[in-house]
């Protein structure tokens, strides 16, 4: 059983990626652009810089937030 990690920390930058710091400390990069094209998360684009986080994961206004796996897993290690 794999486990998930919760982000306690998000941040925009430019480009669309996301620098989130998860609960096991690691700072990573989550590029939100492949995601744009689903019909739930393009509204996301308009407010990209509202982001922040919820009791679980991350949220936009609109009620757009994105499973905390999703994030850990289909992120990059940040280099520092």
């Amino acid at each position: 059983m794999k486990k998930t990690y919760f982000p306690t920390s998000v941040k925009p930058l430019e480009n669309y990626n996301l620098s989130i710091v998860f609960n096991n400390g690691e700072n990573r990069i989550f590029d939100m652009k492949p995601y744009f094209d689903d019909p739930y998360f393009a509204p996301a684009k308009l407010v990209f810089n509202t982001v922040r986080i919820n009791p679980l994961t991350i949220e936009w206004d609109g009620e757009i937030d994105i499973c905390p796996d999703e994030l850990y897993f289909n992120s990059v290690k940040e280099l520092l």
